[in-house]
């Protein structure tokens, strides 16, 4: 009397398991497309700005910190000139916007 329902309701096969699974499969491709390859991207550009720092480049820092940049080390650490005579160590990743770049020298 309760067994037979039991064999009943598990008669839907494969084709019901697929399509439980397609929403979450869509879900995922959402999450892909609007969160985690703009973030990639982002990422990516930052890279290459950080790896095109020149001496003379006008920077901020992550702190909000604007200088010229004075020297760049091979260690990825820049050296920032916030005022006359006044030089900051920083690290490279934590520059976060170029606001003038200088021509290369010739």
């Amino acid at each position: 009397m309760f067994v037979t329902p039991a064999y009943a309701q598990a008669a839907g096969g494969a084709a019901s398991a697929f399509t439980s699974f397609v929403p979450l499969i869509l879900i995922f491709a959402i999450m892909y497309f609007l969160l985690i390859r703009p973030q990639q991207k982002k990422l990516k550009e930052h890279k290459l700005m950080v790896e095109a720092l020149r001496r003379g480049d006008q920077v901020v820092t992550g702190g909000g910190i604007i200088g010229k940049v004075a020297k760049v080390n091979e260690d990825g650490v820049v050296e920032v000139e916030i005022a006359e005579g006044v030089k900051v160590r920083v690290m490279k990743a934590t520059i976060v916007q170029v606001m003038s770049k200088t021509e290369p020298a010739a």
